[in-house]
């Protein structure tokens, strides 16, 4: 079984001999850079479990966004304007994981509000981008211990009020710290061993009691709370 042709169009090229295994991850890159491109495609492929369907300097080139299941985006294309619109546009549809030379505070705040499921820096180990690809695509978060470290110098500048109603409860608070170290829900009943669904429940009781909307705005939360050392 072979997943249909996307055919091919400008600068962008579309795999047309994918094999159709459910467990593989269909994958984008963007990026202006060629080398960058073909080097996460090779590091990806040789990871194994990941199909590399796309990869374009230009997002517009992409097609049918529904290809994929995730999209790898270099927050700077082109220009020196970081493309954080481009990354919430593709976060309301799809699993983003941000590439970056960049480092700075501001960068890694934004790409998280944007709803990106990851960040990681282009000086990152291949180890580190293959597990923070795994991870994101399994709707986890990934952020590599250095830009989590800049994360909490910036929440302790700036910190958000815990606008909550409520404390959460024992089982709650160990399902947050969870989702802020990545892992998925499925993931987080296994290691609790409790149901995924008892999981799913948690999770939209913490939402309601932190107004929290995504994944990265739990993640935020959790750092905050671990910061000024809440239960």
């Amino acid at each position: 079984m072979w997943r249909k042709a996307l055919g091919v169009r400008g600068r962008v090229w579309h795999d047309t001999q994918v094999p159709g295994d459910d467990a593989l991850v269909c994958v984008a890159v963007v990026d202006d850079h060629p080398m960058t491109r073909r080097g996460v495609a090779a590091i990806l492929t040789d990871a194994g479990g990941f199909a590399v369907t796309a990869s374009t300097p230009d997002p517009g080139e992409l097609g049918d966004l529904g290809a994929f299941d995730l999209i790898l985006v270099d927050l700077y294309l082109e220009d020196d304007t970081p493309c954080v619109p481009l990354v919430a546009r593709l976060a309301a549809t799809n699993r983003v994981l941000v590439m970056s030379a960049s480092r700075r505070q501001g960068d890694v705040r934004a790409v998280i509000r944007a709803g990106a499921g990851g960040y990681v820096t282009k000086q990152s180990d291949p180890e580190l981008i293959v597990s923070a690809a795994r991870t994101v695509a399994a709707g986890g978060f990934a952020l590599s211990a250095q830009l989590a470290d800049i994360l909490k110098v910036e929440l302790e500048q700036d910190p958000e009020p815990d606008t909550g109603p409520g404390r959460l409860s024992q089982q709650e608070a160990r399902v947050l710290d969870m989702i802020a170290q990545g892992f998925t829900h499925q993931q987080i009943a296994f290691r609790l061993g409790i149901k995924k669904s008892t999981v799913d429940t948690h999770v939209e009781r913490i939402r309601v009691k932190l107004h929290a909307g995504n994944k990265a705005d739990l993640t935020r939360i959790a750092l905050e709370r671990q910061r000024r050392g809440k239960a």
